[in-house]
């Protein structure tokens, strides 16, 4: 499932397509994705400018100038397309502009979503409103994050993969950042310690930096909207890497938690 880079990535890719542009045709090609379609969507939407593109957690966001905002989700497999020579059978919504542009919200499985608010609303889409600190945002903090593991019995992995712990993560980045940081994926959470926290903070933030900048990692579906991969996967420390050797000099092993694939080494995690 796309995280938050290649949905960071995404946003990004679409900025200069779309903001600013009064949207002239908007063509929903099926009635529902995971959940059904706004049936005002195409009503709400033809017409309006794009006044602003951003992203929460996982969640991409397109404002418009009739105080509207297009909440999208990738679900397991989706993309957006940027002018594409032909529009397909997963192309299930259709977006055009009055430049000339088209861009196409393709999701073969169809475990996306689309949801349309008002934008001063945005606070009551119930996804939203239990949602913790962006990593990359200031709020995101050494204290924050010891207040938020206080007392929590769960393993780090479980909590930061909680979404109302820290916004965004994971499966990738999080087993990522605990083998930079060198913390076992099992640790109780309120056993780490302050020192190692801060470890923890400054790994998850780099990892998400370095991943926004290479574009995401393209696992099966995933492709920017330009149709390039994310080539992050090339810097993977511990994801998909088991059997292979750790930074450390260790060797990367894998186990499964949860029904998830977790990649560690049990050298230097501890």
């Amino acid at each position: 499932m796309p995280e938050l880079p290649e949905v960071e990535t995404t946003v990004r890719g679409l900025e200069p397509v779309l903001r600013g542009e009064r949207l002239v045709r908007v063509e929903p090609r099926r009635p529902d994705l995971r959940r059904p379609i706004p049936a005002d969507l195409r009503q709400r939407m033809t017409g309006a400018i794009v006044t602003a593109l951003g992203r929460r957690a996982k969640y991409g966001l397109i404002d418009t100038d009739r105080g509207d905002t297009l909440i999208f989700h990738l679900g397991m497999s989706g993309r957006w397309r940027l002018d594409p020579d032909e529009i397909g059978p997963h192309d299930h919504l259709v977006i055009e502009t009055g430049s000339g542009r088209t861009v196409a919200l393709n999701d073969p499985r169809r475990f996306g979503s689309l949801d349309l608010l008002a934008t001063d609303a945005l606070q009551d889409f119930p996804p939203f409103a239990t949602l913790g600190p962006e990593p990359l945002g200031a709020d995101f903090t050494v204290e924050y994050l010891a207040g938020a593991l206080d007392g929590r019995t769960g393993s780090i992995k479980a909590l930061l993969l909680d979404q109302r712990v820290v916004a965004g993560l994971g499966n990738i980045y999080v087993c990522e950042a605990l083998n930079q940081a060198r913390i076992a994926p099992g640790t109780q959470g309120r056993r780490i310690r302050p020192v190692r926290l801060e470890r923890l903070v400054d790994a998850i933030r780099d990892i998400i930096a370095s991943a926004i900048e290479a574009g995401g990692s393209s696992l099966r579906d995933y492709a920017q909207p330009n149709g390039e991969l994310g080539y992050f996967f090339k810097s993977w420390r511990a994801y998909g890497r088991e059997g292979e050797p750790c930074q450390c000099g260790g060797t990367i092993r894998r186990r499964v938690d949860s029904g998830r694939s977790t990649f560690y080494c049990p050298q230097c995690q501890r």
